[in-house]
């Protein structure tokens, strides 16, 4: 009985025990750290912003870096026909 499955534990030198806990929360920490960094309504609002103006800049340019014009004048015809409609609507009232 003085060795448990899958490994020895028992036998092992209480300093080494000890090591490894703190080695254990010293990651524990640095990841509870992480996470609230992460959390931090900043931080979501800088990473959502990010996201969308890398996904517009892949949207409108090419693998080259050249712009796309068909869908940039696409986007710009829609707007406009949201600004019409919006106007529309605001006059009929």
């Amino acid at each position: 009985m003085s060795e448990q499955s899958g490994g020895s534990t028992a036998d092992a030198d209480p300093a080494a025990i000890e090591a490894q806990i703190e080695a254990t929360r010293a990651r524990l920490a640095g990841t509870v750290d992480e996470l609230a960094v992460r959390m931090r309504p900043q931080q979501i609002a800088r990473r959502a912003v990010t996201d969308v103006k890398a996904r517009l800049v892949a949207a409108t340019t090419t693998p080259q870096g050249q712009l796309r014009v068909e869908r940039v004048a696409a986007a710009g015809a829609a707007a406009v026909a949201a600004v019409a409609m919006a106007l529309w609507r605001w006059r009929r009232r």
